[in-house]
């Protein structure tokens, strides 16, 4: 069976040239995921995904490289400092920069976004300093950002709760009137939790202008996808109702095209779509993780081989476009983005003990504030009070 349903009935009159037609590279048992760049970086054309990465200029495609290049210093720098006793925890996104770069580089600044804990290079898209992601790692604050200032949540923790806040705020986009959709990012380990499949149900009920897009990076920490999926994730999607495709999330070209498919159904009224971008965690499940316990390096370096960034570069290579002043101008940009990261990191005060009831509530309450006060007296006990 094909990873895409026809949802409606001017998708199934659509023409195969038609913005409205659903692609033809599909993913079916025994095929090749959907793929525009291969490893060796050759573009291979796909007549039905071409053109929503028309304007994809070598311009554009430089402007994809400094973000993969960057998020990936983003994240390097993120394990060192964690490493160093700076942070308490960091979840890796190396090997996962195509996935998550083509995906938020299709959005529009008015979609809102919704991820999980691993989507730093997402937040980066998104235009969120660099300074306001820091305190939740180093735990100083709860959250770091306003979400409506730059139409993303803060990331969710409980694993796959963010794609029933995706669907429900989807569903005020459609009761608005307007054309602005909702992402949801999960893993392939969220897909046996039961909020994603209710998120499905609501968003197929209701044709929520949503996208659910699971980055397959084969590892729900030390469990393989294989072990709770015995056939595509993407296969799931349609039994909801809901239209997928399967691609290649090491391609970032590939990633783009297919989110670009999925917004044009959402803000057209067809409903919500569904992308597995099988990709790869490189690196562990968080700082915490040791992945030597349960990976085979003989499939990291398999998948090495497909490393987005080279596939990416060979690609500009070839297009003759990616020179000495390009590389050197990358490089210092994502230095000074990462030294940006360790400077807001280390410079960052410890919160007064009684902040953590702050926030709790829009307004406090008897029970909140007995429990303040409670602390405050413990904490008086100790010379210095608040301060110990």
């Amino acid at each position: 069976m094909s990873s895409v349903v026809v949802s409606s009935r001017r998708e199934a009159e659509a023409s195969p040239g038609s913005p409205h037609a659903e692609p033809a590279r599909l993913q079916r048992p025994g095929e090749q995921l959907v793929t525009m760049l291969a490893p060796d970086g050759t573009r291979h054309p796909n007549p039905s995904l071409d053109h929503f990465v028309a304007d994809l200029t070598p311009e554009r495609l430089l402007a994809l490289h400094e973000d993969m290049v960057t998020v990936r210093r983003i994240d390097t720098e993120g394990v060192a400092l964690q490493r160093q006793g700076q942070l308490g925890l960091w979840p890796p996104l190396l090997g996962q920069e195509a996935a998550q770069v083509g995906s938020a580089r299709a959005l529009r600044s008015d979609d809102f976004v919704f991820t999980s804990y691993r989507e730093h290079a997402v937040a980066y898209c998104r235009g969120i300093p660099i300074d306001t992601i820091m305190p939740m790692w180093r735990g100083t604050a709860a959250s770091g950002w306003n979400p409506f200032e730059f139409g993303m949540a803060p990331p969710a923790i409980i694993i796959g709760a963010q794609t029933l806040h995706a669907t429900g705020y989807a569903m005020g986009c459609a009761k608005d009137g307007v054309d602005s959709a909702a992402i949801a990012y999960f893993g392939d380990g969220a897909t046996s939790q039961g909020d994603v499949n209710e998120a499905m149900v609501f968003a197929a009920t209701y044709s929520a202008p949503v996208v659910f897009f699971c980055q397959n990076n084969h590892w729900a920490i030390s469990e393989p996808v294989g072990l709770v999926a015995r056939r595509p994730l993407a296969d799931r999607a349609p039994g909801f109702g809901i239209p997928s495709m399967r691609v290649d999330g090491n391609d970032v070209i590939a990633v783009m095209a297919a989110t670009r498919w999925a917004l044009e159904r959402a803000r057209s009224g067809d409903g919500p779509s569904w992308i597995e971008a099988v990709t790869y965690r490189m690196g562990p499940h968080t700082t915490s993780d040791d992945p030597s316990r349960y990976v085979d390096p003989l499939e990291r370096e398999e998948w090495a081989a497909k490393d987005p960034i080279d596939r990416l570069e060979r690609h500009l290579e070839q297009l003759g476009v990616l020179g000495d002043a390009h590389r050197a101008a990358v490089k210092e940009t994502a230095d000074a983005t990462a030294a940006a990261m360790r400077a807001a990191c280390v410079s960052l005060p410890d919160p007064e003990a009684l902040k953590l009831f702050d926030h709790v509530y829009t307004e406090p309450t008897a029970w909140l504030s007995r429990q303040r006060s409670q602390y405050e007296a413990y904490l008086a006990m100790f010379e210095g009070g608040e301060e110990a």
